[in-house]
């Protein structure tokens, strides 16, 4: 049977960090579908189509990687993707301590779906998408953030 996993996230954008998961979360899952969440209260630097082309952008090399958006829950986003499992990145125990009562949540409302956390390299464990937008915002270049080759300039006005 396949091993499916999704990994959600805003990915306002998606940086290094991120990549970096998705790469170790690949040595365990068959299959992966990236799901950019549509958040409407949250201010995004990006559009969700922009998100969903840079992250395409990024893997479009990685044949069992799959890009799409989704509104609403994660886990009902996995139970329309008939998806047993989930997998979020951890850079910081700041991060685990977030990330594990959304999964105990996740996990009351939805106990056939499991929740993976899969740290992040030392070397990207600073990243965040939050403090790339405010160098990408304050005009700074955020080129070692990012995974290689990608032009973010392109996509602010998608």
């Amino acid at each position: 049977m396949e091993k499916v996993a999704v990994f959600p996230g805003s990915f306002d954008p998606f940086t290094s960090g991120h990549l970096d998961v998705l790469h170790s979360a690949l040595k365990l899952f068959d299959r992966i579908v990236i799901g950019v969440g549509v958040n409407q209260q949250k201010v995004s630097l990006f559009s969700p189509a922009a998100r969903v082309a840079i992250i395409r952008e990024v893997v479009k090399d990685l044949t069992n990687v799959e890009v799409c958006s989704f509104k609403g829950l994660t886990i009902d986003f996995c139970r329309e993707k008939n998806i047993r499992f989930i997998f979020r990145g951890i850079r910081t125990t700041t991060d685990f301590e977030l990330e594990q009562v959304i999964a105990q949540v996740n996990s009351k409302m939805a106990p056939e779906i499991q929740t993976i956390f899969i740290p992040s390299g030392p070397k990207y464990s600073f990243i965040s998408s939050t403090v790339v937008r405010d160098v990408l915002l304050n005009g700074g270049d955020a080129g070692c953030m990012l995974p290689a080759g990608i032009d973010l300039n392109k996509y602010l006005k998608m």
